[in-house]
């Protein structure tokens, strides 16, 4: 073992009479586990938070829209052909999409209604799976068992719940689009039945969105045999704005396609944002515990005057004098580290049970979903991350020893043992 790392060692260990030293050693490695350990925690639940509201999004969405601008698609079948022909499109389907009321007769709500194909769709989206009663199938009478007279409807369980509505119940879908009488302009209404429940595990849909089959909502809105737009499903997700431009250049001006992260820039933005900003605002408590490690080192040279006045006598070099104290600050650096990503992972793996204990003594609920979007707290570790906070921390431990080291290598012998 080279001199200097032993000697660095034992200058941790704690005298009778630097017993303060030691603490202030001790409350230093703290300091930085600390850090570490909210650094792991917290950009462990802004990523899982990140991934799981993609995952969300593109259950619900396609992964690329292709609508006409000003007007609907009518020449839908052909552009879809054309569509399917782009490298990575794996499957298309056309859909219709207008804003309507719901009125079940106990309540009344703004939704968003879709029409979809559910043969086709299925193959785009996940909204088959996110059913949790009933089933989708039964959205047009021709596709369920059986004939009825009432075409089906799909609804969000948060839109269920405030309309009071149950599998098999009737209600009304009111358009503000309606007819023009001798009257005035009279609202389109029509009977659907109530045919399946959905739960995407995000809010925003749950309590917003309701599909009907697409030729139901051709003759609703009385679009004919047109489209508002086609949904695309391709392989690669996170490559999805650069197959948009290539659609816009290839099917000209009449027709714009966008991509999920377009839809949705803004809250994947704000998002990405705020990871970066957490991680700078935590880091800040790393650099409060380097100034501890920075303060116990300063006092330890004060301490150790003599000392190093022999070992200077002896022969040894300022460079080695410094490396003692580099040392010294780097292993509570390390530890420090070390406890941190230990404990930081045990919380991040184990969140999701700590918050419910937690939830359960205080009585209080930390995570609203009508707030923040999704029905569970998610956390996820990406080791990059722990990477970086860990080199992080240990880079900012080193600066904060170069100083007091560095202090301590200029020291003289004669100066040192004026006063001994």
């Amino acid at each position: 073992m080279p001199f200097e790392l032993l000697i660095g060692l034992r200058y941790l260990k704690a005298k009778r009479k630097s017993t303060f030293i030691s603490i202030i050693t001790f409350i230093s490695i703290a300091g930085v586990a600390l850090g570490v350990m909210a650094l792991i925690v917290v950009l462990a639940v802004m990523t899982g938070f990140e991934e799981d509201l993609k995952e969300k999004i593109l259950g619900t969405n396609a992964h690329v829209v292709v609508v006409k601008n000003g007007s609907p698609m009518e020449d839908y079948p052909q552009v879809m052909e054309r569509l399917k022909a782009f490298k990575g499109v794996i499957a298309a389907t056309p859909f219709i999409y207008n804003q309507v009321m719901l009125s079940s007769g106990k309540n009344v709500s703004g939704v968003v209604l879709r029409g979809i194909d559910a043969k086709t769709d299925r193959l785009v989206t996940k909204l088959s799976r996110s059913v949790t009663e009933g089933t989708i199938d039964k959205l047009d009478p021709a596709m369920g068992e059986g004939r009825e007279s009432i075409p089906g409807l799909l609804v969000g369980k948060e839109l269920a719940k405030h309309l009071h509505l149950k599998v098999g119940d009737r209600l009304n879908v009111i358009s503000p689009l309606g007819n023009i009488t001798p009257l005035g302009m009279m609202p389109r209404m029509k009977p659907f039945r109530l045919v399946g429940i959905f739960n995407t595990g995000m809010f925003e849909y749950d309590s917003t969105l309701a599909y009907i089959s697409l030729t139901q909502a051709q003759s609703f809105f009385d679009l004919g045999d047109t489209v508002t737009g086609i949904q695309l499903k391709v392989e690669d997700v996170y490559h999805t704005g650069e197959l948009a431009r290539k659609i816009n250049r290839s099917l000209g001006a009449d027709f714009y396609a966008r991509d999920w992260m377009q839809m949705n820039r803004n809250i994947l933005f704000a998002l990405k944002t705020e990871k970066i900003v957490m991680f700078v605002i935590l880091t800040l408590i790393v650099l409060v515990a380097a100034f501890g490690i920075a303060s116990t080192l300063f006092m330890v040279v004060m301490e150790k005057t003599r000392d190093i006045a022999i070992l200077k006598s002896m022969g040894a070099t300022g460079g080695s004098i410094m490396k003692i104290f580099v040392l010294e600050g780097l292993i509570i650096g390390l530890i420090g580290t070390a406890l941190g990503v230990v404990s930081g992972l045990f919380i991040a793996f184990n969140l999701e049970t700590i918050i419910s204990v937690i939830q359960k003594v205080t009585g209080q609920n930390f995570f609203s979903k009508d707030i923040y979007y999704l029905d569970r707290f998610p956390s996820q570790i990406v080791v990059s991350d722990v990477v970086l906070i860990s080199v992080t921390a240990v880079l900012i431990s080193f600066i904060a020893t170069l100083y007091p080291a560095w202090q301590a290598s200029r020291m003289l012998p004669a100066e040192a043992l004026r006063y001994e």
